[in-house]
Formats: C-alpha cells, structure tokens, sequence
C-alpha cells in the first residue's frame, strides 16, 4: 500500500469519527423545543392574529421544525387582557399582545404600544431598534420576569365608531367608549367614561348600547367586526396611537434557554412580523375605506376644538404621571426627545412629499 493510500485512508478515518463526534453537538445545538404563545387576539382578525402566525411560521421554517411555537387565539387558554399574566407565571412560554393592555398594572407599559400624541410607526421601529426604545422597556420589563420584542404595527389609527356626532370637546362628557388604557385616561378629563373590552367582546357591548362608542384599529379590522352596523359616524385620526405596536412577550427564563440561534431567528421572526402586518393593513385599509364609505358610513375628521382639547388633556396626564412615577418619567423623557427630533425631520421631506402628492391627487 503506498504511503498516500494510507494517509487517505486514515485522515477518512478520522473523518469518519470527527463527524460521528460532531452529530451529537449539532443535535444539542439545534434541540426540539415546543413553545405556547397565547395572543389577545380573535382568530377573525386575520391581520394582528396573524402576526403570532407568521413568527411561527418564520422560526419552524428556519429551524426545519426544530422549534415549534404553537398559537392560540385570545380565550383558548388564556382570556384575552391576561395574556402578560400566563408568561409572567409560566402558564405559557410567550405571547402576542399589545404592552398597554397592561396600563392598569403600571402607565408605564403604555410605551410598549402607543401613547397619546406619541410617534408614528415608523418613527415607533426608529425609537425601539435604534433610540433605546427596547432596552428602556426590557429594563421596566425585569420585576415582570418578561421581555419584549416589537412585532408589528397598526399604523396611525382610526378615531372610532360613535352612535352621535362629536363636533366639541362637550359631546365626550358621560360618552361610555370603549377605549384601551391611556386614551381613556385623557378622555375621562373630557367627561367620557372609558370600558376596557377585549376585541371580540365590542360589537354585542356597541350593539346593546352598554357603550356610546368603541374604537379598534382601523377600517380593516372594523369593517369585520361590523362595527358599522351600529354605530354611523366613523372618526380620525386616533391621536392615541399614531403607531401602535404588537409585542411578543417571552418569559425570560425560557427565552434564556433557548440556543443562541433560535434566540437570534426569534428575533428575526418578529422584526419580519413587524414589516408584514403594517403592510398588510396598509393594503386592507384601502379597500375597507371605500366599502365602509359605500354602505354608508360618515366619515368625519375630530374638529380642531375637540384635538386641541384632548392635547391638554393629554399633556395634563402626563405632568400627573411624571409626578408620581418615576419608571414613567425615565421612559416619557426618553420617549418625547425623541418625538422632538423626530417631527423636526419629518416636517421637511415626510410631510411636504405626502402633502403635495395627497394634492395631485384631489386634482385627479
């Protein structure tokens, strides 16, 4: 035997052992992992129920089904508002929710999603991956033993549905509307009394007049839930959520013992999230707009009296907060600078490019 034959012969060996060697480590780098992720979500509502959807589909594909993140809809297994809850104790290994359901724990978690006369959404993806946005929130996240990642956004949303006009800030006083969290806070200034519902539970509460009004998202979303078929006027904009976020909680203690690679596609997942869902509505709204418009609904815009007013108001509840709640405080400083600069960018290209387009286009 000459002497390469058997140089080959043993380095084939050697081959053959080093990747008998090598499995093994390769199996328990990419170990099976089943996860439970609970949204707030109706399953009807395919576009924000189908955020959770396409993280899962994202992070089995690219895992070839190593790591399977099971969805269930709002009330499955968890109701709807308790979704932070299930995480926060194990129940679940994750959710998809909105951060400000949570309000009533603390204001702070507000941020997570949208705050009042807050950004717009792709100023809200500039704050959190590139202004701090995600580590002041993971930071305020700890004592919850919970972390966040942004997983999609609604863009600026509608005003909502009311049974009479609003034309000034009086028409709120005893308004019974449904509205989430801090919007309803700034609103109780103007007399309205916010109710807290999950998305699924609005239209029998519309329908039954047990609320005056009830805004959701938008006209996609809406038009679904059939919100117009008992309540006509239809408002914009929804000045407390410029750009409201999705959130994908994970208790963190799971998320630790995840491989640094699912970690990472996880990750990947919810940014991609992110981009699908607000083109999705982006596309939706369209459509849904002109349906809603056709069958008769009156579109209306909040007159300036009625935004001035909810500014103050706004304004208002902020001083209150930054008073008495430091974890608040740290993260509206933060949040507001950020708004400052922001518009201060917007006003030049953003803004003057959409107004001279929207222009050509009312010129037809």
């Amino acid at each position: 035997m000459s002497m390469k034959r058997r140089q080959f012969l043993k380095a084939a060996g050697l081959g053959a052992a080093g990747s008998a060697i090598a499995a093994p480590a390769i199996a328990q780098s990419a170990p099976e992992i089943k996860w439970r992720l609970t949204s707030s979500f109706p399953r009807s509502l395919d576009t924000i129920y189908g955020a959770a959807e396409i993280i899962s589909k994202y992070v089995a594909e690219a895992t070839d089904n190593k790591f399977q993140i099971q969805v269930f809809a709002g009330g499955e297994i968890v109701p709807a508002l308790q979704a932070l809850d299930a995480v926060q104790n194990g129940t679940v290994e994750a959710c998809h929710t909105c951060l400000y359901y949570y309000w009533g724990k603390d204001p702070t978690f507000a941020f997570g999603t949208a705050v009042p006369f807050g950004l717009n959404s792709r100023q809200q993806s500039a704050w959190m991956y590139n202004g701090g946005g995600t580590e002041l929130l993971n930071e305020f996240l700890e004592p919850y033993k919970v972390n966040n990642f942004l997983a999609g956004n609604t863009g600026t949303q509608m005003g909502g549905w009311f049974r009479k006009e609003i034309s000034k800030p009086a028409d709120f006083d005893g308004l019974k509307m449904r509205i989430g969290g801090f919007g309803g806070a700034v609103l109780q200034k103007l007399g309205a009394v916010p109710q807290q519902i999950a998305g699924g539970d609005i239209y029998p509460s519309l329908e039954k007049g047990t609320i005056d009004a009830a805004e959701w998202i938008g006209p996609y979303d809406d038009e679904k839930l059939g919100f117009n078929k008992v309540a006509p006027f239809y408002y914009y904009p929804g000045w407390w959520e410029g750009g409201a976020m999705l959130n994908l909680v994970t208790n963190v203690e799971k998320y630790n013992q995840l491989p640094k690679s699912y970690q990472a596609i996880l990750k990947a997942a919810s940014a991609a999230a992110t981009v699908e869902t607000q083109a999705k509505y982006d596309h939706g709204n369209v459509g849904a707009l002109k349906r809603l418009v056709g069958a008769g609904t009156k579109l209306r815009p909040f007159s300036p009296e009625v935004m001035e007013a909810c500014w103050k108001a706004a304004n208002e509840v902020y001083s209150e907060l930054n008073a008495k709640n430091a974890k608040f405080k740290k993260v509206h400083d933060s949040y507001m600078a950020f708004r400052n600069d922001e518009y201060l960018w917007w006003q030049v290209a953003e803004f003057n490019y959409d107004n001279f387009m929207i222009r050509q286009r009312a010129k037809g």
